[in-house]
């Protein structure tokens, strides 16, 4: 196949729409498929074959909040873009945002098929303009989506049963396949030693970008409160625009500062694997691959119970479920496992099953057979 893939938000893999972009991108070119990328910047560290370059979006003021979200949008080039998606068999876009909503324009006019990730919470947009809880603002975000952008594509790829129903719910049936983002073969169980400075430390892990949704300030509060708080070292593998002010709380809070910096793969891959406790604090996720991450290498997890959060599924006992946005209640769970390690054992044998679902390349292979029933109903 010849497949164009839209990407309003790429470069650094630093948020999970980049990540599962990269991931679809090299799985496909694994696959012997010639891949294009409309995007306005990438990962230096990949293979640039293919990478077709827009010019970076001029918003003024609002490019300093651009860049403390740690990323770039595209402004849109009609004339390159239909050069790029005239000769292609599909078009596959990312984001419901000015370029992918353009390039599905496009491809329409020149007969192409599209399909679309649904890959952005109408909270994350929300957020930014301090209207993240008003439910009438988020309804007329995702009713926006899909006027501008879902309505027209073949089919719409959902990575999971939750976001699929919360958009449904608002729009009505769409033709859609459901299928996780997946968790790479390198995220997997083996046994880690503690850094000699954290050997008597319970480590309790949480990842994700350090912003208002993510709900890390609740995580710190429920330390605080926690039996244990002397016991406990905090690491937060995370960046973003709140990390001044959870470090400013943490230091008059808890016995031990946290650690909040950026992980590499590899730092991760052991940091998951000798971390004690994973806990998901955020209101708002579409899927959570960081805590699939840390379930496939058997870590057991704390996450929300937040309406507006899918990771919420991946709970399998109350021990393992908090009330969003509840410190006292988060920490009477953080207490439970450190005061029950026979429960965590047991408990991270069940997580090591359920994680047999989420194979990336199983995942990736759904999307590649997604895209060939697409143009087969064509023919």
């Amino acid at each position: 196949m010849n497949i164009v893939i839209v990407c309003d938000i790429l470069g650094k893999k630093n948020n999970g729409t980049s990540m599962a972009s990269y991931n679809l991108i090299n799985h496909l070119k694994s696959k012997g498929h010639n891949v294009k990328v409309l995007c306005c910047d990438n990962d230096d560290s990949e293979d640039q074959d293919g990478f077709v370059l827009l010019d970076k979006l001029n918003l003024g003021p609002l490019n300093s909040i651009i860049r403390r979200n740690g990323v770039s949008l595209p402004l849109k080039n009609k004339q390159l873009m239909t050069k790029t998606i005239q000769d292609c068999d599909i078009v596959h876009i990312m984001l419901p945002f000015q370029v992918g909503i353009c390039a599905c324009k496009i491809a329409k006019k020149l007969g192409k098929p599209v399909t679309a990730g649904f890959h952005c919470q109408a909270e994350l947009v929300s957020s930014h303009i301090g209207l993240m809880n008003i439910d009438i603002v988020n309804k007329l975000i995702y009713k926006s989506f899909y006027n501008n952008l879902y309505q027209f594509c073949d089919a719409i790829h959902y990575p999971t049963q939750f976001i699929c129903e919360t958009f449904e719910n608002l729009v009505g049936c769409t033709n859609h396949y459901i299928i996780s983002n997946g968790v790479n073969k390198y995220m997997t169980h083996k046994n880690c030693h503690k850094p000699k400075e954290l050997k008597d430390k319970f480590i309790i892990l949480s990842t994700g970008r350090l912003c208002k949704e993510k709900s890390h300030i609740t995580l710190l509060k429920a330390i605080k409160q926690s039996k244990y708080n002397k016991q406990i070292q905090l690491i937060i593998a995370g960046v973003g625009p709140l990390q001044k002010k959870l470090e400013g709380f943490a230091k008059h809070s808890l016995e031990n500062m946290p650690i909040i910096k950026y992980f590499s793969r590899d730092e991760m891959v052991s940091l998951i694997n000798y971390a004690d406790l994973y806990v998901h604090p955020a209101e708002v996720e579409l899927e959570g691959i960081a805590c699939l991450e840390a379930v496939n290498c058997g870590l057991v997890p704390i996450v929300s119970n937040s309406n507006k959060s899918a990771t919420k599924n991946l709970a399998i006992s109350e021990h393992n479920l908090f009330d969003s946005k509840n410190p006292s209640d988060l920490a009477q769970k953080i207490d439970f496992w450190i005061e029950h390690p026979n429960e965590k054992q047991k408990s991270k044998k069940e997580y090591l099953k359920l994680s047999k679902k989420y194979d990336q390349e199983d995942c990736m292979d759904k999307m590649e057979n997604m895209f060939l029933t697409i143009l087969e109903n064509r023919l």
